[in-house]
């Protein structure tokens, strides 16, 4: 028997360490292998989302709090410091001199207008693929610069971009088509089309960046070349896109005003409606919220031209008709305050979430208008047009992209090893400064504060707590008393809920006697937001909201922590409290201890030992909690360790993209979080097994 059980156990550790990391993460993650079902829920059932609800209200609360001045002197003042708090937020940054390098590497005659397949520079050894859409003649034409949300394909989609091309060439407009980061020709394989967002567009914040802002960059380097040629006028530039595409035309009319007329299509809403509701990681501006409504980013607009085009058949909460059309009522004061009310309207199709023909032909009415100064801005019939072969609008063979065109993989990568780099080579550190760094970074302004704890009926010897806080949280928790003489408590968490936790942890810290408390952090386990359905992209949604309302999840996971610490010490008289977090919420209780010190010592399971972006394969292992806008412009994990001075046990450390570390890599890890602790002149260690 013991024979027949040996070799069962083996036949599963060989399936185990030849499946996929995804699978093994499914079977971490499967109830039957470890979920604690034996624990009881603290909350009552049915009970409504929590997250969701509370975050909606504050939601609610801010769009009221947003006004615009309402005089030209005022406006003038708050324009300025709001466009620059913007490009701030969002890590724009733009050398309009640097060169162009145009390469083109393919053109398409096609009856009244050409297609040229282009790559050229949009930031220093970085290059955006694209297709050039012109007219035949000598100009000089109008031009637009249209922008894609979330085609895989990019440009070379049947299903929109490139008809978009065409209509405008054939109206005489030259029209340039970029593909976005990360999409199109811009993907990790050349020719393997994935979607741009999620953990692998988050990246961007861990080296201080974002999507949305790269995107602007790229847009407006794409008005850099349009306005450098010959055959183009430069001050008849357009902007439009649909999706994310129109998300991007709304913030470049904003912030670049070289932007004449724009026309967002299916993407402008509220900045109220993005809360706890499904869009993408390229629409977000970190602390947008806390800065102003979607309706303040319209009013930067004026007093040029802007245009939405919304449908009726729309399946995203944010896009919905009545969200856009609350921002651009909230915006038009402005506009009409300048005299050009008629600068921004809306039209409204039977239709779903796409760039379709009524869009087209409403676009070419619209900057027919404010470009050429012709018609009256209503739609105007597109001219037909054949169908381009997809492989024709590669500006590159599928398999040889020149690797200029930098990935985003690639990118984040460089980028996080030279920041590192930099991080490393400090001999010492600022303590006070670092500490209110990581706290800024973490966007924790003010604590969890206790207010009031909630008790329910014992079950299984557990007893049951629901923690209320000052910032309207309620915290469940389950604890079990220390045995014997013991005043020791250990805090377990996960970043997925208590029912993730091995049941032998649990029985061996009974076995010491210890006292047990079991916390489930925001947005897992019992307050789990029924708006998280997103196969693969765990708090996709909740981790955006925070963001946008100028909070991050792991800070408010840091605070939640932080009030628990302080339960279980002033109310259960520990006086030895040690936590115990897996994956992202281990880090949690890392940040805690560096910012107050609290807990004696500190246990991390599955937890990342650098923010450095690592394989993009298995870039989804941790959820979108994990992302820190700035972390490795601050530091990394190591200097956190530090900081905590307390002794750390990291169990089973893993690269940020959930892989086990090589032995020369466990060695380098080793060597740093002692050399940074040392240089922070800080007691404590940590061990790694």
């Amino acid at each position: 028997m013991k024979g027949f059980m040996f070799y069962c156990i083996l036949f599963a550790a060989i399936n185990l360490y030849a499946m996929p990391l995804s699978d093994i993460k499914d079977r971490f993650n499967d109830r039957s292998i470890l979920a604690m079902d034996s624990l009881p829920d603290v909350l009552a059932g049915n009970h409504a989302d929590l997250v969701e609800s509370r975050l909606r209200n504050e939601a609610i609360m801010k769009f009221s709090e947003h006004q615009l001045p309402d005089n030209k002197k005022d406006w003038e003042a708050h324009r300025a410091q709001l466009k620059a708090k913007l490009i701030e937020k969002a890590a724009i940054s733009i050398d309009h001199k640097l060169p162009l390098n145009i390469r083109e590497t393919g053109e398409i005659q096609m009856k009244g207008y050409k297609v040229k397949n282009i790559a050229f520079q949009t930031i220093p050894g970085v290059y955006a693929t694209a297709n050039l859409f012109i007219p035949d003649g000598n100009g000089p034409f109008p031009a637009i610069v249209h922008m894609l949300g979330h085609w895989r394909k990019g440009k070379i989609d049947t299903s929109g971009p490139q008809q978009v091309g065409q209509a405008f060439a054939l109206n005489g407009y030259v029209c340039l088509t970029i593909d976005p980061w990360g999409s199109g020709e811009r993907a990790t394989t050349h020719g393997d089309f994935e979607y741009h967002g999620s953990n692998l567009g988050a990246s961007f914040m861990n080296i201080g960046e974002t999507l949305l802002g790269r995107q602007v960059v790229d847009n407006m380097r794409g008005i850099d070349l349009l306005s450098a040629m010959p055959n183009v006028d430069a001050n008849r530039i357009g902007a439009t896109g649909a999706s994310g595409g129109g998300n991007q035309t709304m913030w470049l009319a904003a912030l670049d005003e070289r932007v004449k007329a724009a026309m967002p299509v299916v993407s402008v809403g509220t900045f109220e409606a993005y809360i706890m509701r499904s869009n993408c990681i390229c629409e977000l501006e970190p602390d947008g919220f806390t800065l102003t409504e979607e309706a303040g980013v319209l009013a930067l607009v004026a007093p040029r031209a802007i245009k939405m085009c919304n449908h009726k058949k729309e399946e995203i909460p944010a896009f919905f008709i009545p969200e856009m059309i609350r921002s651009v009522n909230n915006a038009r004061p402005v506009f009409k305050m300048l005299g050009v009310e008629n600068n921004i309207t809306y039209e409204t199709f039977d239709l779903t979430h796409g760039y379709w023909k009524e869009n087209r032909e409403a676009a070419l009415g619209w900057f027919d208008l404010h470009l050429k100064g012709v018609g009256d801005g209503s739609s105007k019939k597109e001219a037909s047009y054949e169908t381009i072969p997809q492989e024709k609008l590669l500006v590159y063979p599928i398999g040889k992209r020149d690797p200029d065109v930098v990935t985003t993989a690639v990118y984040a990568k460089n980028k996080g090893t030279e920041l590192r780099k930099a991080y490393l080579n400090n001999t010492t550190f600022d303590l006070a400064r670092k500490k209110k760094e990581l706290k800024d970074i973490l966007r924790i302004q003010e604590p969890s504060t206790l207010k009031k704890a909630y008790s329910s009926k014992n079950v299984d010897g557990w007893e049951r707590i629901a923690l209320e806080t000052a910032d309207k949280k309620l915290i469940p928790l389950l604890y079990r008393s220390p045995s014997g003489q013991s005043q020791e408590y250990i805090i377990f968490s996960h970043s997925q809920g208590k029912r993730h936790i091995p049941e032998n942890l649990l029985n061996e810290a009974r076995k010491k006697g210890l006292g047990i408390a079991i916390v489930d952090l925001s947005g897992a386990g019992e307050t789990t937001s029924a708006t998280e359905t997103e196969k693969g992209m765990t708090y996709h949604t909740l981790s955006r909201a925070e963001l946008w309302l100028g909070k991050s999840m792991m800070g408010e996971w840091v605070k939640e922590l932080s009030a628990v610490t302080d339960y279980v010490k002033t109310t259960l008289k520990a006086k030895r409290i040690g936590l115990d977090g897996t994956m992202e919420a281990g880090l949690a209780g890392l940040f805690l201890s560096a910012l107050e010190g609290k807990g004696d010592y500190l246990i991390l399971r599955d937890a990342p030992v650098s923010y450095l972006f690592d394989n993009r394969d298995s870039v989804d292992f941790y959820s979108m909690a994990i992302h820190l806008p700035g972390f490795l412009k601050w530091g990394d994990v190591s200097l956190a360790a530090a900081l905590s001075g307390k002794n750390i046990t990291m169990v089973n450390p893993l690269t940020m993209s959930g892989r086990a570390l090589s032995p020369s890599q466990l060695k380098e890890y080793k060597t740093e979080f002692e050399t940074v602790r040392a240089r922070a002149k800080q007691a404590g260690n940590t061990v790694f097994q």
